[in-house]
């Protein structure tokens, strides 16, 4: 069996964290067919999933996720790409997330694209 182990620090809080916890339970639901249970604590969430051939845990604290994945035979051949997948799309999930940085570029984008446009009229 192949072992993946991913750690992802944050200065989101538990709340934030739990949030993006269930949307990533439920895009590996959709995605992959993985089985996902949530399990909310007072300190941490658990996130279980499985599937045919893989399954493991997400922990969610107020400041990390910690992701261990346990592939089978047929997997574990994937190993690679499916932890480059897993790391990209946590990543992701994180990154949208970030408070004001992240939001602010978008606004200022938004607001130049509309002042190109009213210029041109």
């Amino acid at each position: 069996m192949s072992d993946i182990h991913i750690t992802r620090h944050h200065a989101l809080g538990l709340a934030v964290a739990r949030k993006l916890a269930f949307k990533w339970a439920e895009a590996a639901e959709q995605e992959f067919d993985m089985e996902c249970v949530y399990e909310e604590g007072k300190t941490s969430d658990v996130v279980s999933f499985k599937r045919t051939g893989a399954h493991g845990e997400l922990k969610v604290s107020k400041d990390k996720f910690v992701l261990d994945a346990h592939l089978g035979f047929l997997l574990a051949a994937f190993r690679h790409r499916i932890e480059t997948e897993i790391v990209h799309n946590l990543d992701l999930l994180l990154a949208h997330e970030e408070p004001a940085k992240a939001f602010d570029k978008v606004v200022t984008k938004r607001a130049a694209t509309r002042k190109t446009h009213k210029k041109k009229a």
